[in-house]
């Protein structure tokens, strides 16, 4: 019976892991849905990046106290799983704090220090609840927010009580155990009080040493069991940030603000119009013009989606949507993410083959009128805290309606006829274009 809780917990281990495999290969299998694109140019200014943006959270600090709690969540996240890898190892030998003999002095100060970001992550998710919920941030209510109803707000919400959930049973397991010392337990080695912890022994001092036994027990399941759900969780919620960001700032585009990629066919053709080339013999592949399903996308502006955190500062930032129009860069890549994963479903469904399900990004899930209110000013791409680029994928759903369905507004055509005719946006000769300097 002494090794049952033993192989309860290597069985719990594996199933984690197994669960987390298959999702993480059904996230890769959809993004890999996407185009092909060559992004490893330069790797030591992708590692810069990716160190300065995605580790360091540069862009989070220009609002210095959510950059400063952001910090907290993010550096506990990190650090205090370091505490797991010893619970996993006493969960599979069946030993209590088996770091202890070996780090000698040094354990206590670093449970410590692990207790106070602990402490830290609790209050960081607190004030974030309070945010959320006490509607104290506009960009995060869903009743100005339609992609926020619903399943984003519950999602935001069971990951921060879960945060400060697992907090609380981390300090109570210590507090519990430093009693459990004291009574002179000899599955408890003697390693001291706790920095953070100490101050909930008197809420337990009370207690039995039989209760004690099972509460500290019953915290130290909770809070692997309750780590090992967040991990499988994390992977089917907007937090999956937390992984996606570093690959996503490592495989960014540098290109200058605003650059907008042409397609190759096309810039053959202009260029051979323009006698800029001549012709050398068979054109490229044109393919599709634009994109109208995911498919159509870069694989880059896949990850873009699954790395998408929800946070709303594109949204913020973007004129067309603070002057009341439907578009919300927030939700073109919530769009995406959707019909990624609607895609994901169908493959599973479908033994790992793509089976037509009728419906596209285009028009199914994002409509016209979202893009049309794209003025392309770059501000959601500045905004982005980890680098996404809502407008590539607004760019190219555009360039599909434009120029497969022909479907532009009225002006826009006009705009088109006359570059095609006269080189400029403006209708009269190329000839005449430098008549206003004559009196100059």
């Amino acid at each position: 019976m002494q090794l049952l809780p033993q192989v309860v917990f290597a069985l719990v281990v594996g199933l984690v892991g197994w669960m987390m495999v298959r999702r993480i290969r059904s996230i890769q299998q959809t993004i890999q849905l996407g185009r092909a694109e060559d992004l490893s140019d330069q790797p030591g200014l992708r590692w810069r990046t990716m160190l300065r943006i995605a580790f360091g959270q540069q862009r989070m600090f220009d609002r210095p106290l959510v950059g400063i709690l952001h910090l907290l969540v993010y550096a506990g996240f990190l650090l205090i799983n370091i505490e797991v890898l010893e619970i996993v190892l006493d969960g599979l030998l069946g030993t209590h704090r088996l770091f202890a003999p070996v780090l000698g002095g040094f354990y206590p100060f670093l449970i410590d220090f692990f207790e106070v970001l602990a402490l830290g992550v609790l209050v960081a998710c607190v004030l974030f609840l309070i945010r959320r919920d006490v509607r104290l941030v506009p960009r995060l209510q869903a009743r100005q927010h339609r992609e926020l109803k619903g399943w984003p707000v519950r999602d935001a919400n069971i990951i921060l009580i879960t945060e400060i959930v697992l907090m609380v049973a981390i300090l109570s397991m210590n507090a519990t155990d430093s009693l459990l010392q004291e009574r002179g337990q000899a599955h408890y080695p003697l390693v001291g009080d706790f920095i953070i912890s100490q101050f909930l022994k008197p809420v337990f001092a009370g207690f039995s040493t039989g209760a004690l036994l099972f509460i500290e027990r019953v915290a130290w399941w909770f809070h692997i069991l309750g780590i090992f759900a967040f991990a499988v969780y994390v992977t089917y919620s907007k937090h999956l940030h937390i992984f996606l960001a570093f690959p996503n700032t490592y495989f960014t585009r540098f290109q200058p603000q605003g650059t907008m990629d042409a397609m190759p066919s096309v810039t053959r053709e202009v260029k051979l119009m323009l006698g800029t080339e001549t012709d050398t013999g068979t054109p490229p592949e044109a393919g599709r013009f634009g994109a109208k399903d995911v498919m159509d996308l870069s694989w880059k502006n896949l990850m873009d989606a699954y790395s998408c955190t929800e946070c709303g500062r594109c949204t913020a930032a973007c004129p067309a949507n603070l002057t009341g129009k439907k578009l919300s860069p927030r939700k073109i890549m919530m769009d995406t993410r959707d019909r990624l994963e609607d895609l994901g479903k169908n493959l599973q469904a479908n033994g790992g083959k793509l089976k037509d399900d009728g419906k596209s990004l285009l028009g199914d899930y994002i409509q016209t009128e979202e893009l049309r209110a794209c003025t392309t000013c770059q501000a959601c791409v500045q905004a982005c805290p980890i680098l996404i680029n809502p407008l590539d994928i607004i760019l190219q759903l555009r360039r599909y309606q434009a120029m497969e369905e022909s479907n532009a507004p009225a002006a826009w055509n006009a705009m088109f006829q006359n570059v095609e005719n006269n080189q400029a946006p403006w209708k009269f000769s190329p000839g005449d274009r430098f008549n206003w300097a004559e009196q100059l």
